[in-house]
């Protein structure tokens, strides 16, 4: 199962900001997912939430043979518990970032979650949740 997973204000796409994040809005990037994941014969799930120890309590339930597409939002640049919990699990976890990072406000440019993660990918827009679980597909 691939679960991907969104954190504080990504519930916000396509409003927020679009000049950094794009127009597309969270439930159309889930539904391309969803058909990319159809006909590839993948199970997928999504989780979205504004609160850091909900994402941490979903993220301790994955099995070993789960993998995540992870977009923290702003917690990857603040977030010790999100990091432990990832470094905890077995499950494969995939950074992901809309803008790139290393591009934007100091405060931003660094994540507290990459080291822990298998990869990372950021700067594409939207496109890289597409491009992430293409990824997983193939190491399937």
């Amino acid at each position: 199962m691939i679960h991907v997973v969104n954190g504080p204000n990504l519930n916000l796409l396509g409003r927020r900001e679009p000049e950094i994040y794009g127009t597309r809005t969270l439930k159309e990037i889930c539904e391309e997912l969803e058909e990319t994941a159809f006909c590839n014969s993948v199970q997928i799930s999504f989780f979205q939430s504004n609160h850091e120890g909900e994402i941490i309590d979903y993220l301790q339930k994955l099995k070993a043979e789960d993998a995540v597409i992870l977009n923290a939002g702003g917690l990857a640049h603040t977030s010790v518990s999100l990091r432990d919990c990832i470094a905890a699990i077995d499950a494969e976890v995939v950074e992901v970032h809309i803008s790139n990072i290393t591009a934007r406000e100091t405060f931003r440019q660094s994540s507290l979650l990459s080291p822990v993660c298998k990869g990372v990918i950021m700067g594409l827009g939207t496109d890289v949740y597409r491009v992430a679980l293409e990824w997983l597909i193939e190491r399937e």
